[in-house]
């Protein structure tokens, strides 16, 4: 018989252990308490390289007080993660011990040490597969939010009354009219790089004059409703995020449904009918603003004449390629102002979830806005639009 004995003053816990052939009996007395956990821990540390599992006996009938802390570090010297919840290994308990027991061993597993990390091709192949059914789970959240914001639509197209007219007004003016000058001016710079690139690159085949053509039919297909669709998704779908995520933070969410109103109806309807009002608006602002700053860079560059660059945007560039670009602009809005919605409604409590959620939004509506730019492209390629 080997006895080890720690040096507590109040409780005398300490083990005793003995081998009897290929039996290893291990006999705890005292109070086995979170007191005295690190001392018991050390000892039991130099008698566990000696202990097999399979053939291990804790004899517990001289334990006396027994919490979840003791009863934690002797489980552990016998659990095994393929019987989880095997008491087998202990004799001599007693009612309140084997209560104990049971509660550590059904929500703990001490053997099971946790697997290493691996960094190799699996781990690689785990976290494409958990990204994609994280992606897959988002986009029917989006689409169940889709569908309940056009079932709450139709109820306010039915009564038009239920229409928050103020509240819509506003964010017009938020999600518009003050966006004009940033728009404008992004619009501007690019219309004015594509038209250097094009010049620089058209003049080696003696084709600068064509530098109209990509102008025009890079902005008011492409170039205008795409730039503007991003620069509203960083600057007004984080606003949405942002605003409807410390309204959740605050409890006003709740407040709002407590009173029995509707949601959707109250703050996602008139964020959706401003940014569909004014995202073709703003698109529309950026074709002209793009067209001039490709125009100035023309007459300067490429010594085109303002009549001549107008002349020839009027019959090279037809109407059809403006409305390509224009029936893009109220999809944009509506994936826009859904995505910075939802993700405002899923904050929870606190300015960290508010900034993660608002991250989120403007990261899902760019690539949104993309995705569907770039099913366009094929749609207006396969009809010939």
């Amino acid at each position: 018989m080997a006895r080890v004995a720690t040096q507590s003053a109040g409780s005398g816990a300490g083990l005793s252990w003995r081998v009897e052939g290929d039996r290893f009996h291990l006999a705890p007395y005292g109070d086995w308490l979170v007191g005295d956990a690190a001392r018991l821990s050390q000892d039991l540390a130099r008698v566990r390289p000696r202990i097999d599992k399979q053939n291990a006996e804790i004899e517990v009938s001289e334990v006396g007080r027994l919490d979840t802390a003791g009863a934690y570090l002797l489980y552990s010297l016998v659990a095994d993660c393929d019987k989880p919840g095997d008491l087998g290994a202990f004799t001599g308990m007693s009612e309140a011990h084997r209560a104990v027991l049971a509660q550590v061993a059904a929500n703990a597993c001490p053997a099971c040490t946790m697997p290493e990390a691996d960094s190799g091709f699996a781990a690689m192949l785990g976290r494409v597969g958990a990204a994609v059914i994280d992606a897959y789970r988002q986009l029917l959240t989006l689409l169940d939010f889709l569908g309940n914001v056009v079932c709450t639509g139709i109820r306010v197209a039915v009564r038009p009354i239920r229409v928050r007219v103020t509240s819509t007004m506003y964010h017009m003016e938020a999600v518009g009219l003050d966006a004009v000058p940033i728009v404008s001016l992004m619009a501007f710079m690019v219309g004015a790089v594509v038209a250097f690139l094009g010049a620089k690159v058209l003049r080696q085949f003696g084709a600068e004059v064509f530098t109209v053509e990509l102008i025009g039919f890079g902005f008011l297909r492409e170039f205008g409703v795409l730039l503007t669709a991003i620069l509203v998704a960083g600057r007004t779908g984080s606003a949405f995020t942002a605003q409807i995520g410390a309204m959740q933070a605050h409890e006003e969410v709740d407040a709002i449904r407590a009173l029995g109103l509707d949601v959707v109806e109250l703050l996602v309807l008139p964020r959706m009918l401003a940014l569909i009002v004014m995202l073709p608006i703003l698109t529309f602002i950026a074709d002209l603003a793009g067209l001039f700053g490709g125009g100035m860079v023309a007459w300067a560059v490429l010594d085109i004449s303002p009549t001549l660059y107008l002349s020839r945007l009027a019959d090279v560039v037809a109407v059809h390629h403006f409305w390509a670009g224009m029936v893009k602009a109220p999809v944009f809005a509506i994936l826009i102002s859904a995505v910075g919605c939802l993700e405002g409604m899923k904050v929870r409590g606190s300015a960290e979830s508010v900034g993660r959620h608002t991250t989120s939004a403007v990261v899902q509506g760019i690539f949104l806005v993309i995705l569907a730019d770039a099913l366009f492209a094929m749609l207006f390629l396969e009809i010939d639009f």
